[in-house]
């Protein structure tokens, strides 16, 4: 009897406990798969090639009653919440990136998600960022052992000759012993380690872009996955707690981006407003925070709606850059675009411009920026002005110029309540009346003396109430039966829960006589087919 329990998401990720017998087992880690597993010293016909045909598997593959459970990309049924699977040949997979990506989504959308997935003879300290980031939860040191056997010695960065163990670049007992096999073992254990520990913090992404240099099928492997944006999405929480480092081409390609930037598109409106000024990212966030933000909205004098162009996020409309990663998010800053971010860049722009009609669209941006304005504009076919002088936006000559190509317009706010909401729950509500109140981070809003949201600090989402919800139309929820909860509500108590919902998302959770908001621990897929771990932290019952 086994068991297996999620206590941490990052994607596809996970850090869990998996649990056979009197044994405990924090995951992802490395095992002994004997000790572990003992039916595996004896089990015949598991290693059947991933690549083999339906028929072939059918006349060869043998399921086995005892963990772990062997499965294969076109025979993957007979798991059940809280077994292990064991996925032969795993290594195979890592040297053809399009088919690695296509089975990855394969067995993660199949297995149960309370399921431990067990890679054998795979995890070399080069690779294993990219196992755990693929879900893998259970490696052995076969392939590490293998290397040693061959003269290799095994870094985070690459395998190398086995001479390097005299180099002095590692100081781990097998190199202070000049064993390589220890070493290897050392290697490995500690990448896996890392790995875990910036997956429990949300930074298992960062680790895998550095990693996936490595090798050119790492590379291959995390740009086929990354274009798989609807099964990522459906994966990645709402937000992080961490700030969101773009430091790499890759990072151009990250779910979360292409996710903030269709809620942009499809959810958030502009219609009070008809004239639009493009502005520059800063440095500091949220942007308003900046000097050289101050100065523009010194300028706008809210005679238009102010749109941030940004790389790598695209286009922040002003009322949502507290929402992550508007806020959260980091870059190297150079003043240079290449052609490939630029083209993104001018993609994403171009359809906001077009869907978000104006009257008048002025840039007030330099370098590349303006270039993709220029091309954006271009392509929504509108015309655009310009008032940046010699490239210094927040020179006096350019914030007059910007003054001055405003003269006449009508003054308006920008509404951040509506703006948030639209964003968040895909909702639009009359705001008329509500009130931001608060100082710092905790802010709230009332309408009235009756609190309606208050804002979360670390994602700039909003906490409804319970006359918060009131106001939504049903969204973001997901319905009980049976009990009354006494805490938070686990996995097995989801009778059903809105498609939409992410992990980190808002809820509000009913059933018969009972009422709770909280936040979604897992998304809703993993509700559904999940038998173990929290579903919503709850934060408030109200009974009915």
């Amino acid at each position: 009897m086994s068991r297996f329990e999620v206590r941490h998401r990052d994607g596809l990720a996970r850090h869990g406990i998996y649990t056979i017998g009197d044994r405990t087992i924090e995951t992802p880690c490395v095992i002994d798969p004997i000790a572990v597993f003992p039916d595996l010293a004896s089990r015949p016909f598991s290693n059947i090639p991933l690549q083999a045909d339906e028929a072939f598997v059918k006349e060869w593959f043998e399921k086995s009653g005892e963990e772990p459970i062997p499965v294969h990309p076109v025979l993957s049924e007979g798991i059940s919440s809280g077994d292990a699977a064991i996925i032969s040949c795993w290594h195979t997979a890592l040297t053809n990136p399009r088919t690695y990506a296509d089975w990855v989504e394969q067995f993660i959308s199949t297995l149960p998600p309370d399921a431990a997935r067990y890679a054998p003879a795979s995890a070399l300290p080069s690779n294993a960022a990219m196992l755990v980031a693929t879900g893998f939860d259970l490696f052995d040191t076969i392939a590490v052992d293998l290397r040693a056997s061959q003269g290799l010695f095994c870094t985070p960065e690459g395998v190398y000759p086995g001479s390097w163990i005299d180099e002095g670049v590692c100081s781990c007992p097998g190199c202070q012993s000049g064993e390589l096999r220890e070493h290897n073992r050392q290697a490995l254990v500690s990448e896996i380690r890392l790995a875990a520990a910036l997956l429990k913090r949300g930074e298992l992404r960062e680790l895998l872009e550095m990693r996936c240099r490595s090798d050119a099928a790492m590379v291959a492997i995390l740009r086929h996955l990354d274009s798989r944006k609807a099964f990522l999405e459906g994966n990645t929480p709402i937000a992080r707690t961490t700030p969101f480092r773009a430091y790499t081409a890759e990072s151009m390609n990250r779910v979360e981006i292409d996710r903030f930037e269709k809620r942009v598109m499809n959810r958030f409106s502009q219609d009070r407003w008809d004239v639009c000024v493009l502005l520059p990212c800063a440095a500091r966030k949220p942007y308003s925070f900046s000097q050289s933000h101050k100065k523009f909205q010194e300028a706008v004098a809210g005679r238009a709606h102010e749109v941030i162009v940004t790389s790598p996020l695209g286009v922040v409309p002003r009322e949502l850059e507290l929402i992550y990663p508007a806020a959260h998010y980091d870059v190297p800053v150079t003043g240079y675009w290449d052609r490939e971010e630029m083209h993104i860049l001018t993609g994403y722009l171009a359809e906001y411009l077009r869907t978000h009609p104006y009257r008048r669209v002025i840039s007030h941006l330099e370098g590349g920026a303006s270039s993709v304005a220029r091309s954006a504009a271009s392509e929504a076919g509108i015309q655009l002005e310009e008032s940046c002088i010699d490239g210094r936006p927040t020179s006096r000559e350019s914030l007059n110029q910007l003054y001055d190509a405003l003269a006449g317009e009508r003054k308006r706010s920008h509404d951040i309540i509506s703006g948030t909401i639209q964003w968040q729950f895909g909702e639009t509500i009359d705001t008329k009346g509500m009130l931001i109140k608060g100082k710092g981070p905790e802010k709230k809003i009332y309408r009235g003396r009756q609190q309606l949201f208050s804002f979360d600090p670390k994602t700039g989402l909003l906490r409804p109430t319970f006359e918060g919800w009131s106001l939504l139309s049903g969204c973001y929820q997901v319905r009980i039966e049976g009990f009354v909860p006494q805490g938070d509500i686990l996995a097995p108590g989801v009778a059903e829960a809105d498609p939409a919902i992410r992990e980190g998302d808002e809820v509000l959770v009913y059933g018969e006589g009972v009422r709770a908001t909280g936040r979604a621990m897992m998304s809703a897929d993993e509700m559904r087919r999940s038998s173990r771990g929290v579903a919503v932290k709850v934060r408030k019952v109200k009974r009915s």
